[in-house]
């Protein structure tokens, strides 16, 4: 009788509660300087955040304090390598396939004796404090150490895709005349194939132990060693911290350059820290219990903020790469544990080329089970969809929990089985696939937007909003103006809802583009209060609740010869 109780009043309780969400003012009306629009901003605050930290300002001073909190638990792990072999597939063709071992782990203590270490050894190098380094690698341990290192000395890090290729990596390391560059073996090849034409670069630090006999020719113009050696001339040579203050530049971030071009993107401690701040926020009870796993390129905006994050909770950061992923994934050796099963996180950033791999993954397994299986998996499916939906009659209370049981466990041990909470961004998520992984995984998912230009702060969904195909209210540190373009068509006095192009304010707004006046100037603007805007060129429109929902984008749309505008998107 218990049981029947428990499972009427839980949907009653729960669709109450979704209810009250549903009317819940996310975004609030906000008075805003330069040009007119409907600005919004975040129910939680009255102005943008700058940080959640009292008395941080750097990201260098959030790590440290990070470090002394939690200096003896465990902060970053990696994998073992056990064996590396190459399969011959039917048709010929041979892949690599990896066996690796179990997560070793280095503490917050260990980590920051690492990093004061490499910053010291950076030093004895000569490598000056107004001098650049050009990080250029895979996402790992040594990859966040680097970063942090370059931090205490207040150093600038250039930040590039290892994907870049020779003309976009050529002009990145030239234009910021970076003197140290920072890479792995494979990327080393890279920099060796264009070493006659890098202008500034004095010294190579290679992040494994084996370097390339080509790549130390004098030749090459550059010094080469290791990351380890210069850590080891480090703690034989300890330099004083140098760190920085808030408006001192951090990073400079290459974008992947995929209409031209890379453009430098000049972001300051406090344009990272007030994301970092806003993330902190809006993901719920984000501390060291928090297992995130970390795959995405640190070269985008989206794990860098991230990983800054997890480090200043006291969560801890396992590293893996897109290629482990999962126990099926393309490198990992057949009957081996990706690296998702290995870490089994509680949260991770994703974007939505990686969901829709994951659902169509899942999909294909089931459809090829086919018979009882596959009729059980749609049933479920679709009464859970029912509940999301709002549904009085869908799966609550204890039939989801049994579907849980018997069909979702199997899915959710794809990422490990401890998925809460999924922060995506990068590109717009599909409803469909937005659903799938909020049933299967039983995990809600944050979908952000943002750009590179904005530190990727700009709107994020809420933790309790189920809704599809919307990116949420402003977060903490920003603010989110609509202004109207009469040329397309869109206008703040639109009815339902407001539509403009989306302009936004606050702290995490960017210095603009590194030796490219021009372009700042144009997308960059301050206003009369003092205010920081960017001009993104997309178009959204505002929901009553202040969400806001991307609609179009300014460069999609074209003139026709009669004067018609037509959307190139939509086509």
């Amino acid at each position: 009788m218990n049981a029947y109780i428990i499972g009427l009043v839980v949907p009653l309780l729960v669709l109450l509660y979704r209810s009250r969400s549903s009317n819940k003012r996310r975004g609030i009306p906000a008075e805003a300087g330069g040009e007119p629009g409907l600005a919004l901003r975040n129910h939680r605050f009255d102005s943008p955040l700058s940080s959640a930290w009292e008395g941080v300002t750097t990201l260098a001073e959030l790590f440290e304090r990070a470090c002394r909190e939690h200096q003896e638990r465990v902060l970053l792990g990696t994998r073992a390598l056990i064996a590396r072999e190459m399969e011959t597939s039917p048709d010929g063709r041979t892949f690599e396939k990896l066996d690796l071992g179990d997560y070793q782990w280095l503490t917050y203590g260990k980590v920051f004796e690492s990093v004061s270490s490499f910053a010291s050894g950076l030093a004895s190098l000569g490598h000056r404090r107004e001098e650049r380094v050009a990080i250029f690698a895979d996402t790992r341990e040594r990859w966040f150490i680097a970063l942090q290192g370059c931090f205490r000395r207040n150093v600038t890090v250039v930040t590039m895709y290892s994907s870049l290729g020779k003309e976009a990596l050529c002009h990145s390391l030239n234009e910021t005349e970076v003197t140290t560059v920072i890479c792995g073996r494979k990327e080393l090849k890279s920099l060796v194939n264009i070493s006659g034409q890098l202008d500034s670069v004095k010294r190579v630090i290679c992040m494994d132990d084996d370097i390339p006999s080509d790549a130390s020719s004098a030749q090459h113009g550059w010094k080469i060693t290791t990351f380890s050696n210069v850590e080891r001339l480090g703690r034989e040579n300890p330099v004083e911290a140098d760190l920085p203050l808030s408006a001192d530049v951090a990073v400079i971030m290459y974008t992947s350059g995929s209409t031209g071009l890379p453009k430098g993107v000049m972001m300051t401690h406090g344009n990272v820290l007030a994301t970092v701040s806003s993330v902190m926020i809006i993901v719920p009870n984000l501390g060291p219990k928090d297992v995130y796993l970390a795959y995405l390129p640190m070269a985008h905006i989206l794990e860098l903020v991230a990983e800054n994050l997890i480090a200043a909770v006291g969560g801890c950061i396992g590293y893996g790469s897109p290629l482990t992923l999962t126990d099926t994934s393309n490198k990992i050796k057949k009957g081996k544990q990706g690296d998702s099963t290995a870490l089994m996180p509680t949260v991770m950033a994703a974007v939505p080329a990686i969901l829709d791999r994951v659902r169509d993954g899942v999909l294909k397994k089931v459809n090829s089970k086919g018979g009882l299986s596959k009729k059980l998996f749609h049933l479920a499916y679709s009464r859970r969809l029912q509940a999301i939906n709002g549904c009085w009659f869908g799966a609550w209370g204890l039939e989801k929990a049994l579907w849980n049981f018997l069909v979702f466990k199997k899915v959710q041990a794809i990422l490990g089985g401890r998925i809460r909470f999924i922060l995506c961004g990068g590109a717009p998520l599909s409803g469909d696939t937005q659903r799938f992984i909020n049933i299967c995984l039983g995990a809600p998912i944050g979908q952000g937007y943002g750009l590179t230009e904005t530190c990727a702060g700009g709107s994020f969904s809420d933790f309790d909003d189920t809704s599809v195909g919307r990116v949420g209210p402003p977060v903490p540190c920003s603010y989110i103006k609509l202004i109207d373009w009469p040329e397309g068509g869109y206008s703040t006095s639109d009815s339902p809802m407001a539509r403009g192009e989306i302009v936004i304010g606050g702290p995490n707004v960017t210095l603009g583009y590194f030796k490219n006046e021009e372009k700042t100037k144009e997308s960059y603007k301050v206003d009369e209060r003092g205010m920081r805007w960017f001009y993104t060129g997309d178009i959204g429109r505002f929901h009553k609740d202040g969400c806001l929902e991307i609609i179009d984008r300014k460069k999609d749309i074209v003139k026709l010869q009669h004067g018609e505008y037509v959307s190139l998107g939509k086509v």
